[in-house]
């Protein structure tokens, strides 16, 4: 006499699942952040934009970040350069409001000496 072995066939539920998750990893949009705290400064009038390249912060306490990492002030012209992929490059500065705005457009400056034009400032919108 044979003996009838029954069960539940989990292929096609490990395939369902697989594929899921698939999905979900394909469609997730991640966000880019500059990798430390900063207290962006309010204006009415501030607009989101979806293709910016490379972050830059600047602390309250003067340092400056690049995609995450430490630079210093001299080298952050360079560093963006090499981050920035072909010549229509976005930079967007993320400056604290407690940081010095000195500090600020001598990060832009050399920025622009290194070639990239296109820098914008990041700020909360703030409805007043």
């Amino acid at each position: 006499m044979e003996e009838d072995t029954t069960g539940i066939d989990l292929t096609p539920m490990l395939d369902v699942v697989f594929i899921m998750l698939i999905f979900f990893i394909v469609t997730t949009s991640f966000v880019r952040e500059s990798g430390v705290d900063i207290e962006r400064p309010e204006s009415s009038e501030a607009t989101q934009r979806t293709d910016t390249q490379v972050l830059v912060a600047i602390t309250a306490e003067g340092a400056i970040w690049v995609d995450g990492q430490a630079v210093d002030s001299d080298a952050v012209g360079d560093r963006v350069r090499e981050a920035v992929s072909g010549s229509d490059g976005n930079v967007v500065i993320q400056a604290d409001r407690a940081s010095q705005t000195g500090l600020l457009i001598q990060t832009m400056d050399r920025i622009r000496q290194a070639g990239i034009d296109n820098v914008a400032v990041a700020a909360s919108r703030g409805d007043s």
